[in-house]
């Protein structure tokens, strides 16, 4: 048999088709290799500025958070202009929000997320059916300078600003005659730069009275939780004229010394009232219950009332860890304060007041009360003689009565008793019940009184003053005392 050669023809055909399918191949791999860096790129930015976008695309970049959702419509203070960089102003941006959510009342009204970074600003208001939230890290800064800090009239109650007539300064975050508003957030800080107010203060070179940090005024339906508060001008938190008013979860920082007047809470002619779990160390008292001054208060006649305060941390070198007064002359009654906690403190728990106050403090339930390394424990002062005004009626004395300590203990405290009562102002149905309290003087009149009439049941320690009738833990009477009018009170130590 022959063998034939190939026809060059054929080979030819072959050459050409195998080029032409590599050279097909080719395009179709530079399409594909084209259309999945382009749908890679896609997904990439989709996920990056969506909401949701992708789980396995998704990932936290430096400066997104994700806030809950507590309000039906939310906003994000960058939306409006908002500048976290601790120097540009955002007065209009918190501003602009709270216009935008003041409109959305009757859908439920909307949340104003701040994120974290520092947001200087000058004192702005609140709207009703609002909450403001603040991410971890999110600082509102309030501006040191007192000519951004509008001018208020003197609160009614109080006829004259606090430290100077005329008008006063209002609050950094103020609201008034609002409903259903909640500052919250993940432990975010409200800083009223209060450095300089304190300086201005004490060189006297302010005009007009320091305003406070927060203050809601005439409002219903109040919640602040879970944030921190420091470093007030005045006055940390200041409901005044409130229902319903909830405060938990707190914390409100200040310096102990030479940060004047920078109270924590001032529940201020408040009704139905909570404040629970908060810690607070301030230049002066952690919490003081008021209702007004002198014949101003009287006049407006609004008591503080159902308000009960519990498992509160405190600290105040200055004056007290829990006070009532002494500006109360709208009246304070029905108050429980419990599971208190005060430690490394000037006073522990104290009730002031004064001729001219008038009105009543009565009807207060301590209980479940620890002192540690406190000068004085439990103090009633009926001559604290701060007035506004000439014009006060010094035959205006306040009835002082119906007051009770239970489970008090403690460690190195100096005093552990001064009931400070006058014949103008006795001090009336008090109750001491299982109280052991370590002292850091063996001095005889330690637990002092004056002017004091009531019971002490069961076992307390140090040893009560002869002013109070002893009963045994069945309620027995052992000793009815014959010296309610005697007074052994000793400030020298």
């Amino acid at each position: 048999m022959l063998e034939t050669a190939p026809s060059s023809t054929n080979g030819l055909h072959i050459s050409r088709w195998i080029h032409s399918t590599a050279r097909l191949l080719f395009a179709h791999r530079i399409l594909l290799i084209s259309f999945w860096v382009v749908l890679f790129f896609t997904l990439f930015h989709w996920q990056r500025y969506s909401e949701n976008g992708l789980l396995i695309f998704r990932r936290k970049l430096p400066n997104s958070v994700e806030f809950p959702k507590l309000r039906p419509a939310a906003f994000n203070l960058t939306e409006f202009g908002g500048v976290g960089d601790g120097l540009t102003l955002n007065t209009a941006a918190f501003e602009n929000a709270i216009r935008a959510i003041s409109k959305l009342g009757k859908q439920g009204g909307g949340q104003l997320n701040v994120p974290p970074g520092n947001w200087l600003t000058a004192p702005f208001n609140l709207t009703s059916h609002m909450t403001l939230y603040l991410a971890e890290g999110a600082v509102i800064l309030g501006i040191d300078d007192e000519k951004q800090w509008r001018l208020m009239p003197p609160l009614p109650s109080y006829g004259y600003g606090r430290e100077h007539p005329g008008p006063r300064y209002g609050s950094l975050i103020h609201g008034q005659n609002l409903k259903d508003v909640v500052i919250t957030g993940n432990n975010g800080t409200i800083n009223g730069q209060g450095q300089a107010w304190w300086k201005k203060y004490r060189r006297k070179l302010l005009n007009h009275t320091r305003g406070p940090l927060v203050q809601i005024m005439w409002s219903s339906d109040i919640v602040i939780s879970n944030i921190t508060l420091r470093d007030s001008p005045f006055w940390t938190l200041h409901p005044y004229d409130c229902k319903n008013v909830t405060i938990r979860n707190v914390t409100i920082l200040a310096p102990l010394f030479e940060a004047p007047n920078t109270d924590g809470i001032d529940p201020d002619s408040c009704e139905d009232m909570v404040i629970e779990n908060c810690y607070i160390s301030v230049g002066d008292d952690a919490v003081a219950i008021k209702s007004g001054w002198d014949q101003f208060g009287i006049s407006y006649n609004r008591p503080s009332t159902n308000i009960l305060i519990r498992n509160l941390v405190v600290r105040s070198m200055v004056s007290a860890g829990v006070s009532i007064g002494s500006e109360m002359s709208g009246g304070v009654s029905n108050i429980t304060i419990e599971n208190l906690h005060v430690w490394s403190s000037r006073r522990a728990v104290r009730i002031k007041t004064a001729p001219g106050r008038g009105a009543y403090i009565r009807n207060i339930r301590y209980r479940n009360l620890t002192f540690n390394d406190v000068r004085v424990g439990i103090v009633i002062k009926t001559d604290y003689n701060e007035h506004p005004a000439s014009g006060f009626d010094p035959a205006a004395l306040p009835i002082i009565e119906d007051i009770s300590y239970e489970s008090v203990h403690g460690e190195g405290v100096r005093v552990p008793v001064r009931i400070h009562g006058s014949a103008e102002i006795p001090v009336r149905k008090v109750l001491f019940r299982d109280m052991s309290v370590g002292i850091t003087y063996k001095k005889k009149h330690i637990f002092q009184c004056g002017f004091v009439e009531g019971r002490v049941i069961g076992s307390v320690f140090p040893a009560p003053c002869e002013n109070l009738d002893l009963y045994d833990e069945q309620g027995r009477l052992l000793r009815r005392s014959t010296a309610r009018n005697a007074s052994d009170i000793d400030y020298d130590f």
